[in-house]
């Protein structure tokens, strides 16, 4: 993302950013971001389902990829230029939906541990091991809000995806938000899930991608960027 130089007088014409945050999180996680690239960029964060902004999912059909992503392609739409992508997690997830469906309007890409668990059932043996792990984390979840323990289940969910003792360091107002988010949680589980994009889609994109993990990122998170970057069968390193 380059930023533009302009004259004395002139109109500046902003880039477009549309960041899309993780699950149960909002458009705050993008405050440093949008702070840190500056005016010369109009940073968008539409927010998920869940949020107080776009209220609760409606229920009037199974949810998918396609109902959270519709927010963020009107935006694209309505945009002149094209626009420049980012993600984090399930928000990758849904990043990734987006340039599939306006890949001509996407000026570059760049997601942080993307969620496209669909991808590990398409990849056979290399990745069951990791299918198998996130599946067990969906169900466990899944258990959790049918028996009305959502602190239990976002707890077990929060120490997967950070590491043990994650969810006691946590400042009790956000447990209390990712409590009242868990019930969607399950939905954006599923949507990842059932996603049906073919692997190969991906390596079509004419757009620049930058796509980053943690050091410790579960084994689904790595064999995911992998499958992306290279296309070839992944290890878990």
């Amino acid at each position: 993302m380059n930023r533009r130089s302009v004259s004395a007088g002139a109109v500046v014409r902003r880039e477009k950013v549309i960041a899309l945050h993780c699950s149960g999180a909002g458009a705050s996680q993008w405050d440093r971001l949008a702070e840190a690239l500056g005016p010369a960029y109009e940073v968008l964060v539409p927010e998920h389902y869940g949020c107080e902004s776009s209220g609760a999912w409606s229920g009037e059909h199974a949810f998918t990829l396609a109902d959270e992503a519709a927010r963020t392609i009107t935006l694209i739409d309505q945009s002149d230029d094209k626009v420049h992508l980012v993600g984090h997690s399930y928000g990758g997830g849904v990043a990734l939906h987006v340039a599939v469906a306006r890949p001509k309007r996407i000026a570059s890409v760049a997601l942080y541990e993307q969620s496209a668990i669909h991808l590990l059932r398409q990849m056979g043996e290399s990745g069951a091991d990791a299918a198998t792990e996130i599946d067990t984390v969906a169900r466990r979840m899944c258990e959790s809000v049918i028996t009305g323990d959502y602190r239990g289940g976002v707890a077990r969910f929060v120490d997967y995806w950070n590491g043990p003792g994650a969810w006691n360091a946590m400042r009790p107002a956000a447990q209390k938000a990712l409590i009242g988010w868990a019930p969607k949680g399950l939905l954006d589980f599923h949507a990842l899930i059932d996603d049906t994009t073919p692997r190969g889609i991906y390596r079509t994109f004419e757009f620049p991608m930058l796509l980053l993990r943690g050091e410790n990122a579960p084994k689904p998170s790595r064999i995911i960027l992998w499958r992306i970057c290279r296309g070839g069968c992944p290890t878990a390193d």
